[in-house]
């Protein structure tokens, strides 16, 4: 467990130094069967979150995540990384505000409905 925090506080300060804008964090543990951790971000044009994807999967293949993966590639306004235990999502602001994961994902879901 100590593991994936350090990973992600690591992943988070990657974002940030690389002018990642809004980082936000959101604990999935007993929300989401798919990850433990949604880490959203958002950058300021196409080049940039393209960029910090590929900083971020760098940062996960280093630190041991090798099967980890970049979705939207084609996309000039989303990215998703992988990191198995830990998702990272980064928008352009637009997209980002109409998707909305943080108002989704920080809501209280039933422990029925937590398996996807």
């Amino acid at each position: 467990m100590d593991k994936i925090f350090d990973l992600k506080k690591e992943i988070i300060k990657t974002l940030d130094s690389n002018k990642a804008l809004d980082i936000v964090e959101i604990n999935l543990e007993n929300k989401s069967s798919m990850a433990d951790h949604l880490i959203i971000a958002s950058g300021t044009s196409s080049r940039h979150l393209q960029a910090l994807s590929e900083t971020v999967l760098e940062k996960f293949k280093s630190s041991g995540v090798f099967n980890s993966k970049i979705e939207g590639n084609e996309s000039n306004d989303w990215k998703l990384i992988d990191g198995v235990d830990i998702v990272v999502h980064i928008f352009n602001p637009e997209k980002r505000k109409f998707y909305d994961l943080e108002k989704m994902w920080s809501e209280l879901i039933p422990k029925e409905k937590v398996l996807i």
